[in-house]
């Protein structure tokens, strides 16, 4: 189904759907992203930027030129995690809810794309864009989450050719934040993002949390977004290491569910020493440990969260198990190996 033969039928949803986008000192990377969102073929959408950086007055009245579009300042650079909160209580009467990074350029039928599917698979409640690389558009920047049993997480596909990959919907674990689609009712049910996290992996543990309270997700392949990719903090920056390595503890621990929770951990624990001695043979040593002492030292806190998630989890344990990454080479040995790129 085209939504272009069907404006009428979707009007009432699109009007309330909220594309939500956190800056912070990205501004050349967003104004392409809104010049590219001014160019879809259906763009009956609202837009909420929330700032967590420190915006020029130019530059603020630059973006307030683009139509529909809100913006907030936030209290200051409360992480990717808050700052989508703040958006979400912007948009508390949207029936859709777009997340979308300032370094994304979506392709012209990207939202058109993505309401087709949600109107085509309604068992669905998360829906991910086909992330393509910025600088080289023929490779993946992105397929959908993956979650393997261990606790390690990635994009699916990343680095590979996208014309390897299916055009075909697919179920996901959950979608990658950088361009997705949730059902608004659903992802306030659960309390929007864990801010705690502050940035990376929340994405993860909101489609985790999802996923326990009997949610699906579904990748879009058609749903093309062009992805820059870590511009503001760097792939390899300290900042990057300490909020990753933190947070891969904290998914584990807050959503693994029931006797899974014991069974893997001791690949858990594997897979933290091994990104130990991986920082450390590239000189971030410190950095890693501080990460690794920082998640252990509030778990008194991570399991009161785990409690609340596990007690009002939906779904069987065989459902989680089901869209777990099991594999030991393809998942713990990527998991391993890619920790030593």
């Amino acid at each position: 189904m085209n939504v272009s033969d069907n404006l009428d039928k979707f009007e009432a949803v699109t009007s309330r759907c909220t594309i939500i986008i956190i800056v912070w000192n990205c501004w050349d990377h967003l104004f392409n992203c809104l010049d590219a969102l001014e160019k879809q073929t259906f763009s009956n959408f609202q837009i909420v930027i929330v700032d967590n950086g420190d915006a020029t007055s130019q530059q603020i009245k630059r973006v307030v030129y683009y139509k529909n579009l809100s913006y907030l300042k936030s209290p200051g650079n409360i992480g990717f995690a808050a700052g989508n909160n703040l958006g979400l209580e912007e948009a508390k009467d949207a029936e859709w809810i777009v997340l979308l990074n300032p370094d994304t350029e979506p392709k012209y039928d990207w939202f058109e794309n993505m309401l087709s599917a949600a109107e085509k698979y309604p068992e669905f409640s998360m829906f991910g864009s086909r992330l393509l690389q910025a600088d080289n558009p023929l490779l993946l920047d992105g397929f959908g989450d993956c979650y393997h049993v261990s606790g390690f997480a990635w994009r699916g596909g990343m680095g590979l050719l996208s014309a390897q990959f299916s055009n075909k919907p697919k179920e996901i674990f959950s979608p990658c934040a950088a361009a997705a689609l949730y059902k608004g009712s659903v992802i306030r049910d659960i309390g929007g993002f864990d801010k705690d996290f502050f940035c990376y992996m929340e994405d993860v543990d909101l489609g985790f949390r999802l996923q326990l309270a009997g949610h699906r997700g579904l990748i879009v392949p058609n749903a093309e977004v062009l992805h820059v990719g870590s511009a503001t903090t760097g792939k390899r920056s300290s900042f990057y290491v300490y909020y990753g390595q933190r947070n891969l503890v904290w998914v584990y621990v807050k959503n693994m569910p029931g006797i899974l929770f014991w069974i893997f951990l001791p690949f858990h624990v594997l897979l933290n020493i091994a990104a130990v001695l991986r920082y450390a043979v590239s000189g971030q040593l410190g950095v890693v440990l501080r990460a690794k002492y920082d998640a252990i030292k509030a778990l008194p806190i991570i399991w009161q969260k785990r409690r609340i998630i596990q007690n009002s989890r939906r779904v069987k344990l065989m459902k989680i198990l089901k869209v777990l990454d099991k594999r030991f080479l393809p998942g713990l040995g990527r998991a391993i190996n890619s920790l030593w790129k």
